[in-house]
């Protein structure tokens, strides 16, 4: 990584030092810093940018900053430093937001079942909050697939800077279309414009469907490839410049 660039650099140290500090002073900042539903108790609007910071695991870490480096150096180099920022914390916020319209859109549904069914405002937080109710109109209305669907929602807490990176791997395939990638479990090198979009096309089948594998927030995927490919093709089109 000698060839590694200066905001992609900084970018890299402050996500492993928000990832191993808290873990070496045994503190967890995730009600803080990670990206909540905007019911719950927790949830701030730095959120959108903070949760950018934050990683579950070693592996879930390890793979987004090899994807900031791979695919973010040769676009910082293009770009220059200001512009390539602009972008990473554009696509990133964006995924957050997409993340957080379609988890609205699913909470919504399941919500205006509770209130039909007789239920305050104030009662369902209450549930919600407790993750358990005996109170009959919600036993009588509400499925149990749909109750533990709503108090997952309420509770979810997103991390990491994979939307932001789903931004910067758009970008890099419009901008470096031929250049040859590979999936670990299909080892074969792809050029980019054809492994970019099945990667996204897989993110889109398990965001809609039940089929998902581990606890991914496919559409936070998908939202960081939308703002990515938006911003990079008015750039590529219009030629912008950041001074």
């Amino acid at each position: 990584m000698n060839n590694i660039t200066g905001a992609i650099k900084h970018l890299i140290i402050i996500n492993v030092i928000l990832f191993v500090g808290p873990q070496f002073m045994k503190l967890d900042f995730s009600n803080l810093l990670a990206l909540h539903f905007p019911k719950n108790e927790h949830f701030g609007i730095w959120q959108y940018i903070t949760h950018m910071f934050m990683h579950g695991s070693f592996g879930h870490i390890l793979f987004n900053m090899y994807g900031l480096w791979a695919f973010g150096s040769p676009l910082e180099k293009m770009w220059g430093k200001n512009k390539f920022i602009f972008f990473y914390f554009s696509a990133g916020i964006g995924a957050g937001l997409v993340y957080t319209l379609v988890n609205y859109y699913q909470f919504n549904e399941i919500y205006n079942l509770f209130i039909n069914a007789g239920l305050q405002q104030s009662e369902i937080i209450t549930i919600l909050e407790s993750a358990k109710t005996n109170d009959l109109r919600v036993i009588e209305y509400i499925t149990q697939e749909q109750f533990n669907s709503i108090i997952g929602l309420y509770n979810a807490k997103a991390v990491g800077a994979s939307g932001a990176v789903y931004g910067v791997l758009v970008a890099f395939g419009m901008y470096f279309k031929d250049a040859k990638l590979a999936l670990i479990f299909l080892p074969i090198p792809i050029a980019a414009k054809y492994f970019i979009p099945i990667l996204i096309a897989i993110d889109v089948f398990f965001g809609m469907t039940d089929y998902s594998i581990g606890n991914i927030a496919h559409f936070a995927h998908i939202g960081g490839a939308i703002i990515g490919f938006i911003i990079a093709w008015y750039w590529k089109k219009n030629q912008y410049i950041i001074n």
